[in-house]
């Protein structure tokens, strides 16, 4: 298995045994893997933020840590400390679990600022410094973060810097009465399952190799300019004081590559970049104080945005337009 498309339906497959809907979740996830993103997942208590990431971590194979956020939290119990061992006469070093493939920062926005910081150098740089000693984290390496939305009680809001470094900002939702019967009725038939239960459906292998395959995908210049034009329209609308930031707009590039690698194609089409501009922009708007005080949502802002901004045609010769699955020849 090699193919984004092949990685991202084992996943979605084996993660669907226990996880009802969620389908956005997973292939943000998924594309996130494959190039170096990290995900924020926002949602209401008992929406299954936490489980959804630790299904994917284990359908990926991938070495999974969960830390609970609170206010007593401190920096080094994110990034590890250096402990006197005195039967050693020395210091020993010890990690925190930041040292894993997958970090589950669960409820981020009931810690510290100063303890979310934390997390901007492992996200950036993918190490991180421990009294004055750099230490490279695990490879591949992620973060996924979850939080209640920042009216609930006892919540700091992340700030702009951090934010920013979130590739994605994923809306869990309440599940409709549809999907929430199933899920009723699947904790019937297995009320033990759990999501240690599924199977490790990839490997290290199969992710560096879908990675390759995504950074080959072709963009056309015309959907540069369409990234651009999106960014940008964030920065003079109106209702916003600070817009998406450059990060945002080669979020859109990895991310559109990704996106179109796991549908099979070897190129980006428009609609890719206009799917993921919600969940890439609206973490990253900063309203003006008279929008945020009407309560405008900023993903209604992105929505806007993604409605004026003119959407390109782009033409494909037969050079950009093969199947991203063949290693056929």
């Amino acid at each position: 298995m090699s193919a984004p498309e092949e990685v991202y339906e084992a996943i979605l497959d084996e993660t669907s045994q226990l996880l009802v809907g969620n389908e956005d979740a997973i292939e943000a996830l998924t594309i996130a893997l494959l190039t170096n993103g990290h995900v924020l997942l926002e949602g209401v208590p008992g929406v299954a933020k936490t489980t959804i990431a630790n299904l994917f971590a284990h359908a990926a194979n991938l070495d999974y840590q969960r830390i609970q956020m609170t206010p007593d939290v401190l920096p080094a119990d994110i990034t590890g400390t250096h402990i006197y061992r005195e039967n050693l006469g020395e210091f020993d070093l010890q990690r925190g679990p930041v040292f894993s493939n997958v970090v589950l920062a669960d409820e981020i926005n009931r810690a510290t600022p100063k303890t979310q910081s934390a997390l901007l150098e492992a996200m950036e740089e993918g190490q991180v410094t421990i009294e004055g000693e750099t230490l490279k984290l695990p490879y591949p390496f992620m973060v996924v973060a979850t939080q209640n939305p920042i009216e609930y009680e006892g919540t700091f809001n992340l700030p702009e810097a951090q934010r920013d470094r979130f590739q994605f900002k994923v809306v869990v939702d309440i599940p409709d009465r549809a999907d929430e019967r199933e899920i009723l009725e699947r904790f019937d038939r297995s009320p033990s399952l759990k999501p240690s239960d599924i199977s490790n459906v990839i490997d290290d292998a199969d992710i560096g190799e879908a990675r390759q395959v995504v950074t080959s995908v072709h963009v056309d210049d015309k959907v540069f300019d369409y990234i651009l034009d999106l960014v940008g329209a964030t920065r003079t609308h109106a209702a916003v004081d600070f817009g998406a930031s450059p990060r945002a707009s080669l979020a859109f590039l990895r991310a559109g590559k990704a996106a179109a690698a796991i549908r099979g194609r070897d190129y980006v089409i428009p609609d890719d970049v206009k799917r993921l501009a919600p969940i890439i922009m609206s973490h990253r708007l900063v309203l003006g104080t008279e929008a945020d005080i009407s309560g405008r949502d900023p993903r209604d802002v992105v929505e806007e945005v993604v409605d004026t901004v003119p959407t390109p045609e782009v033409g494909l010769d037969e050079s950009t337009t093969s199947s991203v699955a063949g290693d056929d020849d």
